[in-house]
């Protein structure tokens, strides 16, 4: 832990250099599989923004690096009832460290490429992230994305984690793995509004990866903005997802944190035997200047005879109001949103950004002849974006979880610290 630490310090240093370092054009959101460039939604043009310092042009290519740290506090209070079903204790904790390159080669076709190393806390190693190349098709209206990424199914998965409006992604979507090895085709048609991504994925590089519980994968996810106002302030986004999966080694466990990263497993399968699984679901995401409101949900069913084929199943309804008035990015390359932009920093003489949000969440890993447990939370919070770098983010839960026949009430008071260059 003493170079994390050295690390730690380092990029606090970065962090508190003059805010006019770090200044960032409003237009500008980072699209997944695009790490390493910034994307002007307006024109959908791939740019380099070269007035940062981590931004170096070279001959061949572009050139930037980047990085994050996200470091959590939670305390609890438990009903006796929840202190039967599980003990948990007050916990400071690093939820995520990572370093991340990427650039625009120079050739006469849209190419950029990326890489990515993230420290897993958990197990005290270092893992490779998003690493690969994409590609611009404009002929079909397209890029293609070969790599290690996110496999493409759901808006919350697919988009950068430090862009989310909340602290961590829904749990229903735990049971997607977060990253894969494959092919990804993401397309928009301007004049339709229609999208889609498709990749297929395996492991044959990943299988020694703790994320990696499919040997062979196909993702599917289609949509279509049937508002799209010519100055973005008004869009309503639909999509679709479904993905086909099958299981390595022929058994999976799935299990989930309630939304609170230093936190055991609230909910668990433990280990079953399944050939294959069918995932869908859907995505539905209204966003009005600087109100957004969303709600994703999916079922998860694995084949399995001998547990009678269980179908789990979750999701969440939420909403976000920026009080400072800017309004969070949306990207048609990959539709996702992006960074909210900070107007005037903490550093630079203003308040920085201030956001509120409100979420429910739920998931059920009862199904068949599994009773892994239901759980479900309501999450208010609040975002402080101090600089375009520095996000602290203050947070209440309150959650039910059914389980071993009892019902036991959990209070979560969390906060993050939340650092990045990207």
């Amino acid at each position: 832990m003493r170079l994390f630490w050295k690390l730690f310090l380092a990029v606090l240093l970065i962090y508190f250099l003059p805010a006019g370092s770090f200044s960032q054009d409003s237009t500008k959101v980072v699209p997944d599989g695009t790490e390493g460039e910034t994307m002007d939604v307006s024109t959908n043009d791939t740019v380099l923004v070269s007035n940062h310092w981590y931004e170096f042009d070279g001959k061949v290519s572009t050139f930037k690096i980047g990085g994050g740290i996200l470091y959590d506090f939670v305390t609890y209070s438990q009903d006796d009832q929840s202190k039967e079903q599980i003990a948990l204790e007050p916990d400071i904790k690093l939820r995520d460290f990572r370093i991340i390159f990427g650039g625009k080669i120079k050739t006469k076709r849209f190419i950029t490429w990326k890489a990515g190393l993230m420290y897993d806390a958990a197990e005290g190693t270092w893992l490779v992230r998003e690493t690969g190349v994409m590609v611009g098709i404009p002929e079909i209206s397209s890029y293609v994305f070969v790599g290690r990424t996110k496999e493409g199914f759901s808006m919350n998965k697919v988009m950068n984690g430090y862009a989310g409006w909340t602290h961590e992604r829904q749990m229903a979507i735990d049971v997607i793995p977060i990253l894969a090895d494959g092919i990804k085709l993401l397309s928009f048609f301007p004049k339709s509004r229609i999208f889609w991504n498709i990749g297929a994925f395996a492991d044959w590089v990943s299988y020694k990866q703790s994320f990696s519980t499919y040997s062979s994968q196909f993702i599917a996810r289609v949509g279509w903005l049937p508002v799209f106002t010519k100055d973005q302030r008004t869009l309503v986004h639909f999509g679709i997802n479904y993905k086909y999966g099958v299981v390595k080694d022929g058994q999976i466990q799935v299990r989930s944190r309630p939304e609170a990263n230093p936190a055991p497993y609230f909910i668990d399968t433990k280990k079953f035997k399944t050939d294959h699984s069918n995932q869908l679901g859907y995505e539905i995401y209204f966003r009005s200047g600087s109100l957004m409101v969303g709600s994703e949900y999916y079922f998860h069913k694995f084949t399995s005879p001998e547990k009678d084929n269980p179908t789990f199943e979750g999701g969440e309804i939420g909403a976000s109001y920026i009080l400072t008035g800017e309004m969070r990015p949306y990207t048609t390359v990959g539709n996702i949103f992006g960074f909210i932009p900070v107007k005037k920093s903490l550093f630079q003489g203003g308040w920085g950004t201030w956001e509120v949000i409100l979420r429910y969440s739920t998931l059920s890993l009862n199904g068949g002849k599994i009773t892994g447990g239901k759980f479900w939370r309501i999450t208010p919070m609040v975002n402080w974006y101090v600089s375009e770098n520095i996000r602290l983010e203050f947070i209440y839960g309150y959650g039910v979880l059914d389980k071993i026949g009892l019902k036991g009430v959990t209070q979560f008071f969390q906060s993050r610290i939340h650092l990045q260059i990207l």
